[in-house]
Formats: structure tokens, C-alpha cells, sequence
């Protein structure tokens, strides 16, 4: 049996790992903070299942039925369209203010092909290089750095110029080190966002591997 948790109370009731979704998957997904799935969920009156997860190290998470994520996925899109059609309410619009999370630089394969990186955004630095884990179990994070949302396109057309696209944020580069460099300038030119430490790597040390 799996724990039940919502944000006002808790039941019991089982959950097959194959019909959920982590809370914190959802909200990289939807580039959102967890904390606002977790307020929509309140709204929608969605329960969540607290489980371990392998990946996280055993750490417990939230995780809802795939069916509470596509009704989360289209409240919020019903929601974005009233903001983009000026139809909405300021509690409509405080969903889509908190959208500050970090930019992030991975190897995949650091030791056997250190050349190939993904680049992007997420609000959950902490789960993100764990899910690459999942297709990439040498998948390492290099560099983070604070980051908006909306500033995401415009980083990953900066530090990926003139490098091979493999997938739609996976490339193929002759040196990480030139896309931290050009990552360092970009971030470096855009506003300080409040509250966020300075960019660093993800775990206490990492080697930059750009051997071929």
C-alpha cells in the first residue's frame, strides 16, 4: 500500500508505478514549479501518492495518476489561453510567475563520447540528471546557472552555434568547455534573479571531460 498525500490531508490507496507520474517529471514538463502543480492539484482536489523512487536515491515523492496529469495539463493550458486572450484573473496569472529555475549543461557519456551534451531548462534541478539516468546512466551535470523560463530558446541558440543537433536539446560539440564559456557571457549579461545562487556545478566537482 502507498501513502496518500495531498496538501491538506493523507489517506491510504495503491498506486501502480505504471499509472503514475512524479510530480516534479510533471512540473519540468510543464516548466513550472512543483509548488504550482501542487496548488492546482489543491484547486482540482487531486490526491498524490508519496513513493520511493530508485532514482532519487530512495528519496520519497509525490507522484499522481497519469489521468490527474492530463486534467492538470489542460487546466493549465485552458489557463494560459485566457491569459493570452487577456481573459484572465490574477490568480489565473500567478501560475505562470514563478518561472525561474536553471539552465543546465549535461554530458551524457562523459568517459565514451564527452562530446554529446543536453542543454536546457528545469525547475528541478535535483531530479533533472536523475532522469536523464534513466536512457544515460552516466549522464553528468556540468554547469547550472539561474535562469528564466522565458529565457531558455535564446541560451540554448547561444551556446549551441554552430554545433551538430542530434535531438531537439542534444548535441554533439568539440568542446564543452566553448559552450560553458559562451553560457558564462550570456548569463552573464542577463538580469540577477533574486533569491537564486550564483551558477555552479551540480554536484561539489566536475571534471570537464572534452577528450575525444
Amino acid at each position: 500500500m502507498s501513502k496518500i498525500s495531498s496538501p491538506s490531508d493523507d489517506v491510504t490507496s495503491p498506486l501502480p508505478p505504471e499509472e503514475g507520474i512524479a510530480v516534479v517529471e510533471l512540473a519540468d514538463e510543464l516548466q513550472i514549479r512543483k509548488q504550482t502543480v501542487f496548488k492546482v492539484m489543491k484547486r482540482l482536489g487531486i490526491q498524490g501518492v508519496k513513493r520511493s523512487e530508485y532514482d532519487r536515491r530512495g528519496q520519497m515523492i509525490s507522484v499522481i495518476r497519469k489521468i490527474d496529469a492530463d486534467a492538470i495539463r489542460d487546466d493549465l493550458r485552458r489557463t494560459a489561453t485566457g491569459i493570452r486572450d487577456g481573459n484572465s484573473s490574477a490568480g489565473d496569472t500567478r501560475y505562470f510567475s514563478e518561472d525561474s529555475g536553471v539552465f543546465y549543461v549535461v554530458q551524457l557519456e562523459p568517459a565514451h563520447d564527452p562530446g554529446r551534451i543536453k542543454v536546457g531548462f528545469t525547475t528541478d534541478i535535483d531530479g533533472r540528471p536523475r532522469h536523464h539516468r534513466c536512457s544515460a546512466p552516466f549522464a553528468q551535470c556540468v554547469k547550472i546557472w539561474p535562469c528564466h523560463r522565458t529565457w531558455e530558446r535564446a541560451a540554448i541558440d547561444c551556446v549551441t552555434t554552430g554545433v551538430e543537433q542530434l535531438h531537439t536539446e542534444v548535441f554533439r560539440v568539440g568542446s564543452v568547455q566553448v559552450v560553458i564559456d559562451r553560457a558564462d557571457k550570456f548569463f552573464g549579461v542577463m538580469p540577477v534573479i533574486p533569491g537564486t545562487p550564483e551558477g555552479d556545478s551540480a554536484d561539489d566537482e566536475v571534471a570537464v571531460n572534452d577528450s575525444v
